[in-house]
């Protein structure tokens, strides 16, 4: 038998997203004041026939399955360097404000059914448990319909794609200057019933849509 590690790379993994889930649950319609940076999970409790595998098991306060996680890097993270104070900064409150906003947008959607957890994170940790806490529970904005957590890509990448999850939710304000591509709202969803189904299914990204559309 192998000795126990609690420094082992998963075991961290591991605390990292079981402190995530010990997190209180809060309303996505009023994303309070939040100070630092980290990992979140949202969750589904709406009537969007598609989400009802999802929204069920959240449901009467539960909250047992996210429909999406993500995390939200410090200012200046991305240029590499370490952090030192996780603390500061607004960039969790930044990203899930950025979301409700998406959701809000979206015309088949409603924002009030949507809630979230988080967790201020050591910058080195935020990866690892964003991918803990997404290999756990499979989120379908995750590892079926891609697109949620994109943001305006300006007049530079104007030319591409719509989304997947633009094409089933569309309404977000800066999609209307992109392309429609091949993936349209019922491939989309015929793809999320075989992945509740248990069956294998690739993410369907909008570079799949570009792909296909040149062809």
């Amino acid at each position: 038998m192998i000795p126990y590690n609690p420094l082992d790379k998963l075991n961290l993994g591991k605390s990292v997203a079981q402190a995530l889930l010990e997190q209180n649950v809060r309303g996505m319609k009023a994303v309070g004041e939040i100070k630092g940076a980290g990992i979140y999970a949202i969750y589904y409790t709406g009537d969007f026939p598609a989400y009802a595998p999802v929204a069920t098991k959240n449901r009467n306060d539960a909250f047992d399955q996210p429909i999406y996680v993500g995390k939200a890097i410090p200012k200046g993270g991305r240029k590499g360097g370490i952090s030192t104070d996780m603390s500061r900064g607004t960039a969790l409150r930044d990203r899930l404000r950025q979301h409700a906003a998406s959701i809000d947008q979206a015309e088949n959607l409603d924002v009030g059914d949507f809630h979230y957890r988080c967790l201020v994170v050591d910058d080195i940790w935020i990866p690892l448990g964003e991918n803990m806490i997404i290999e756990q529970f499979r989120p379908i904005w995750n590892v079926v319909i891609d697109g949620f957590g994109n943001k305006d890509p300006g007049n530079r990448r104007a030319a591409q794609y719509r989304s997947s999850w633009d094409v089933l939710h569309p309404g977000r304000l800066f999609t209307k200057k992109l392309a429609d591509g091949v993936v349209t709202p019922e491939s989309v969803l015929d793809k999320l019933e075989r992945y509740f189904a248990g069956l294998s299914v690739e993410l369907i990204r909008e570079t799949d849509e570009a792909d296909g559309a040149s062809q």
